[in-house]
This record gives structure tokens, C-alpha cells and sequence, in this order.
């Protein structure tokens, strides 16, 4: 939810559990929320969460990645994958399916904001990598874009 909340973020902690839950789900009842789910058999194990960064508010108080102009700039916002399914090609195969969504809604491009490790090599703890890594986005085609607001990685592809 914290993409999807406009204005300061003061309160954010109150907020967290069920109250995100609840407002959640009314955002998918109203047809606000847009993403990709994996399944194992009828298991879910995965989601990512994408649209136009015109449906994030987010981006209106962001200081590190410029706001959307267009509904067809789209970003990708958060992966959630369980523990026991990391590290078997969920991720990649939900960004992949979020890119191809992008496109069929007429996408002109969409980006991700991985979490870059401090140190090459290092490993990221997955409770903090959940809007990917570079590598994920590279695997996909993305390329790194300059982002002129901060040190920020973004990366960026046509779908």
C-alpha cells in the first residue's frame, strides 16, 4: 500500500496489517489494482505488482523517481514471493508477464527501482529486495536509465 497512499506517510506504522489489508482488497474489488500472480498447481507463489505510475501516488512525493506524465509509462512497484519459492525463477517469470500486460494495455515503456547491493557480490536480504534486484531486471532486458533526480537505479525496456 505504501505506492498507493498519497500524501506524507506520517501514521504509516498505524497502518500496517489489517488496515492495509482491508483497503487493499477494496482497491482489487474496485478494479484498481493491476499485477500478475504465480501459481504452483492451485498454490499462489508469487505477485508483482505493476501499472501506469500515474496509478501510484507515490511517485507525487518522491524525491528519488520522477512522477508518470502518461498513462503509458508503467512501473513495477513490488514483488512478493514467499521464502520457500525464492531463488526458483518466480520473480523472473511474474516480471516477464508484467512486462507483457504493460504491452498489451499499450505500454510505451516500464521501469523497476531494484535495491542495489552496497558491494558486489553481497547478497540482499530478500525482506528488503521487494522490488527486485538488478540482475532480475537485466535477466528480462531491462536496461539501467539515468534517473536525474538522485542516485536512485532505475531500470527501463520497451515491452
Amino acid at each position: 500500500m505504501f505506492w498507493r497512499l498519497a500524501g506524507p506517510m506520517t501514521g504509516w506504522k498505524k497502518r500496517l496489517g489489517a488496515r492495509n489489508r482491508r483497503d487493499f482488497r477494496a482497491l482489487i474489488e474496485a478494479g484498481r489494482v493491476r499485477g500478475c500472480l504465480a501459481f504452483s498447481g492451485r498454490k499462489a507463489v508469487g505477485w508483482v505488482s505493476a501499472g501506469p505510475k500515474l496509478d501510484f501516488p507515490y511517485f507525487e512525493r518522491s524525491r528519488s523517481i520522477a512522477p508518470g506524465v502518461d498513462a503509458r509509462d508503467w512501473c513495477v512497484s513490488c514483488f512478493y514471493i514467499p521464502a520457500a519459492w525464492r531463488g526458483k525463477g518466480v520473480a523472473t517469470a511474474l516480471l516477464a508477464a508484467a512486462v507483457e500486460m504493460a504491452g498489451a494495455a499499450g505500454a510505451r515503456s516500464i521501469e523497476g527501482y531494484p535495491l542495489v547491493p552496497k558491494s558486489r557480490g553481497e547478497k540482499v536480504p530478500a525482506a528488503f529486495a521487494w522490488t527486485g534486484v538488478p540482475a532480475l531486471y537485466e535477466r528480462c532486458r531491462f536496461e539501467r536509465a539515468p534517473n536525474p533526480l538522485a542516485p536512485k537505479v532505475i531500470y527501463r525496456r520497451q515491452p
